[in-house]
């Protein structure tokens, strides 16, 4: 288990990290959620001992990481996909990794093997890889040592479709295995798919511990997504019986307030024909998406949550 408490990171007068507490259990892959700033790149950095905190403490299975025995071995992780010597073949680097753990070599070909970088790819030097290809090898570094813990940030950058799903299958699998799966993404629409559960901060502070479909019921508005020939009409009966519309993106429209099966009888008061009504359940990004849009205003208004 990953375990922060009160974890503090200053940099003079800017907090980066502010009182942060949260545990990332084992068994479940776990969403790591912020804005760009927020604070998630250097929590990971506290957890791995990259940085010091200015007070608090993070640790993996009840230990720093600097007092690991055998890190690799422990936690897997990916901050950085171009941390890689530019001269060096995906292979060389892999084997050096190995030899400096006390790794068997065979391990090396176990992991390019499963993160799909074939004999030849692998022979290559990295500074001839592309961002998909530097991801991959990044993410066969972190599984090298066959850990307990993985912490990835951002690892489907630069992945093709099917390296996403890729990914998200390995995360599942990993976790299914009992291990710790925490990882962080701005493919909001991936991460939906992938998480069981949510870690949000914002400014260094955290704003949500919870399950992924509590955090997403919790702050959806119910709406139904309605379509019909005559759009236009739809739109001023639902407007004229209180509802909030709005166009939806796949074409129709999404109505907020009355139910479904309100919309309905609307439509059949009035003589309109639908073609589609549906209830709408609220995404990962769109419930996020609101969520930071208020925050914003609240602090806009001079306000400190």
């Amino acid at each position: 288990m990953i375990e922060a408490e009160r974890l503090t990171k200053r940099h003079g007068a800017v907090t980066a990290v502010d009182r942060l507490s949260f545990a990332v259990r084992p068994g479940r892959v776990t969403g790591f959620l912020g804005p760009n700033g927020a604070g998630k790149s250097t929590t990971m950095r506290l957890i791995l001992g990259l940085d010091t905190p200015s007070s608090g403490s993070a640790r993996i299975g009840g230990r720093d990481y600097r007092d690991l025995p055998a890190p690799l071995g422990a936690v897997g992780s990916l901050l950085d996909a171009r941390g890689v010597h530019g001269g060096r073949s995906a292979r060389a680097h892999l084997a050096g990794l190995a030899a400096a753990n006390g790794l068997p070599r065979r391990r090396v070909d176990e992991v390019l093997e499963l993160v799909g970088l074939d004999p030849a790819t692998a022979a290559k030097r990295t500074k001839g890889f592309s961002l998909g290809m530097g991801q991959r090898l990044g993410i066969a570094s972190a599984l090298l040592g066959d850990p307990e813990v993985l912490m990835l940030d951002e690892p489907v950058n630069g992945l093709d479709t099917d390296g996403i799903r890729w990914i998200r299958d390995l995360m599942k699998s990993l976790a299914a295995e009992g291990r710790t799966v925490f990882l962080s993404s701005h493919l909001m629409s991936e991460l939906e798919l992938t998480a069981e559960h949510l870690i949000i901060i914002g400014r260094g502070r955290l704003l949500a511990d919870t399950p992924m479909r509590e955090f997403i019921d919790a702050h959806s508005r119910p709406a139904t997504l309605v379509r019909a020939a005559e759009a236009e009409r739809l739109r001023e009966v639902l407007e004229t019986a209180g509802a909030r519309v709005g166009a939806d993106a796949r074409g129709g429209w999404l109505a907020e307030g009355p139910t479904a099966e309100a919309i309905g009888e609307l439509a059949l008061a009035h003589g309109v024909a639908l073609s589609e009504l549906t209830p709408h359940r609220s995404s990962l990004e769109e419930v996020y998406t609101a969520m930071a849009a208020a925050a914003t205003e609240y602090q806009g208004r001079g306000i400190t949550p």
